[in-house]
């Protein structure tokens, strides 16, 4: 979804596919749970990609902040 926001026709079209983003890696998340619930995947792995995941929503959540903000000042 980021590289498709970086074609977007619009400030809310970008807004937009990275919101769709956010709930893409909301999903992922549930999955890494579920992997580790049936023990496909150890702690040590869960944790490492739920971290990343955690870091990937404070940059999509940061960069949709950051074009609302600008998109009052176009």
């Amino acid at each position: 979804m980021v590289r498709e926001a970086q074609n977007a026709e619009s400030g809310k079209d970008f807004i937009h596919k990275l919101s769709i983003g956010q709930k893409e890696i909301g999903e992922t998340q549930l999955w890494l749970e579920l992997l580790y619930a049936t023990e496909y995947i150890d702690e040590k792995m869960y944790n490492s990609m739920d971290a990343d995941a955690v870091e990937i929503i404070k940059i999509l959540t940061a960069s949709i902040k950051t074009k609302k903000k600008n998109l009052g000042n176009d």
